[in-house]
């Protein structure tokens, strides 16, 4: 179930009936208004509501928080008496009695129209028809629409008990097996972490909602993520910027709690007797990197400190060491995320640093089969050391990430090496053959080997490992590949040809253009290294008049050019 919010509709070009058609064509749902603008562009003033037939308007003063309802103007009332007319005819095909009263021109209640809607909603889910989905609008960033917002949450979505059980996997068993659990007060516990906040007073608050069981302040929770069971502090239950300290959490509550250290976004809790992992957010690997250094020995320890809590607030920014310069290198989504997160360095942790140039996250990728064999044996007066494997690579199709097959029969890598030789493998797909970038999108079978009855150890057979890929992974034809990105740029006709021309230039595929008034939207995808600076680019170009937006699309084979290019810097030739 789900309702849709049109976001913006303070901003040029916003057009609120196109957005509820492409709901329509695009994402082939069956979308209701709710609400219509009050206000186009920059004249937005609110909403106008088409179950009570109001207008609710926001002042800019107040930023949204005072919500004035008025009756709607005599101007505006054919349209909202058109919308209103849909939005019932709407209605009464799900309820029989308010069929009969709109038949005879009788008024409806507005709790019976609201409680269809409810009903449509979360009934459409199981059938086979196009989802029903309610949509309102406003301007989140100036609070306008937010509280019938919140309101049409409760209103229109469900219950944790309107909704089936919740599914995870067994963590204990070998075969993927499901297991289920009600969302009765009654059941075996769990829940899912789904944000950390790092708090200045309290330490990490971990955000869970309660799937099924009852938890007390004091019990012990098990994390099957990390295999670890921890203590739960302190139980919060968190309304805006508001905290209410409880002592107990039931099916569907949503809550803070204090003390979990080894959480992270996306682990499940749950009881230890009764183990269950719930299904995790997935999370994109980051497009770009910058290095930081601190300016001063006093803010290293601090910047260590905060890039740690940013870390486990954030799934998509990480922080690694770059073994050859020594420095700390933090990676994100694009160049305003890195932005932020050094600007919460400086507010919030105080730290002063100085930072590189941002660079593209490129990735590795082989084109062809190829095989390798790693022997280590190292004799020093002692116990030696012994590792032997034989592995076969293949090249995955996009995305697929990376996959171990262990086909080693009869014995000749006894089952307690496995493990280190599939670690030796990852351990250097993280610094490719090509210019060091991480490799990815392949399958690793391990297939033969020997070892040693006295000298082999994991270590030995984590480092034959190691030798075996580097040793196939050169032979596999290693390419590099680039970060693309999806970019929607809306802009005036009178400098559409001038954008497209740029774009072209930065090795971009134009990929629709769509008219919307006096502006065209053009998408296109671009490769991430072109796209440095291109905000200013355009606010020149354009004379400030267009906008733009960028997210990350996928990894593709980058140019032989860009990518002798870039072997040739990471190289020093």
């Amino acid at each position: 179930p789900r309702i849709c919010f049109v976001n913006k509709m303070d901003r040029v070009g916003a057009d609120f009936a196109r957005t509820l058609s492409q709901i329509r064509t695009k994402l082939q749902a069956n979308p209701i208004a709710l609400q219509i603008p009050f206000g186009t562009e920059a004249e937005f003033q609110g909403v106008i509501d088409l179950i009570s037939m109001k207008v609710i308007r926001y002042a800019d003063e107040t930023l949204g928080a005072e919500a004035l309802v008025e009756e709607i103007p005599e101007a505006m009332m054919p349209e909202a008496t058109t919308y209103r007319e849909q939005l019932i005819e709407k209605v009464c095909e799900a309820n029989d009695e308010l069929l009969e009263k709109y038949l005879h021109g009788e008024p409806m209640a507005d709790d019976d129209i609201i409680a269809t809607l409810r009903r449509r909603v979360i009934e459409s889910v199981r059938s086979e028809q196009a989802p029903f989905v309610p949509v309102l609008c406003g301007a989140a960033f100036k609070n306008k629409g937010i509280q019938p917002l919140l309101d049409a949450v409760v209103n229109y979505l469900p219950s944790p008990i309107d909704v089936p059980p919740v599914t995870g996997l067994d963590p204990t068993k070998a075969e993927e097996t499901v297991v289920k659990r009600e969302a009765s007060d009654d059941a075996v516990f769990s829940a899912l972490a789904f944000k950390i906040l790092t708090d200045p007073f309290v330490g990490q608050l971990t955000f869970f909602r309660v799937y099924s069981g009852m938890m007390k302040t004091g019990a012990s929770v098990y994390n099957p993520t990390k295999d670890r069971t921890e203590r739960l502090g302190r139980i919060l239950k968190m309304h805006a910027n508001k905290r209410e300290e409880i002592n107990e959490v039931y099916a569907g509550d949503i809550a803070a709690a204090v003390g979990l250290r080894s959480m992270a976004t996306g682990d499940t809790l749950c009881d230890r007797r009764y183990p269950i992992t719930l299904e995790a957010m997935e999370f994109p690997e980051p497009v770009i990197s910058l290095a930081i250094e601190p300016r001063t020995r006093a803010d290293q320890e601090k910047l260590g400190q905060g890039l740690t809590k940013l870390t486990a607030e954030d799934p998509t920014f990480r922080v690694r060491t770059d073994h050859e310069t020594g420095q700390v290198v933090i990676s994100g989504m694009g160049e305003l995320h890195l932005e932020i997160i050094v600007d919460r360095l400086q507010r919030e942790f105080g730290v002063a640093a100085s930072v590189g140039r941002p660079q593209v996250a490129y990735k590795e990728t082989l084109t062809k089969p190829s095989a390798g064999e790693g022997r280590y044996i190292k004799q020093t007066g002692g116990r030696g050391q012994y590792g032997h494997v034989k592995i076969r690579i293949e090249p995955g199709k996009s995305g697929t990430g990376f996959e171990f097959i262990n086909d080693v029969v009869g014995g000749a890598i006894p089952r307690e090496f496995i493990k280190p030789v599939e670690g030796g493998i990852r351990e250097a797909m993280t610094t490719g053959v090509l210019a060091g970038y991480p490799l990815d999108d392949l399958t690793v079978s391990l297939y033969d080997g020997s070892f040693h009855a006295v000298d082999s150890s994991e270590v030995a057979f984590k480092i034959a490992g190691s030798m075996a890929f580097q040793a196939a992974a050169k032979k596999a034809g290693p390419i590099l590949l680039e970060p693309v990105m999806r970019v929607e740029v809306v802009v005036p006709e009178d400098y559409l040809g001038d954008t497209m021309g740029d774009m072209k230039g930065r090795r971009g595929r134009i990929h629709s253009m769509e008219a919307r008034g006096g502006t065209q939207i053009l998408t296109a995808f671009v490769p991430l290294a072109a796209m440095f600076g291109y905000a200013t680019d355009l606010r020149s170009r354009t004379q400030g008049r267009a906008t733009f937006s960028m997210h990350f699309g996928q990894y593709e084979p980058a140019p032989e050019q860009v990518s002798e290019e870039v072997v040739a810097r990471v190289l020093g030739r």
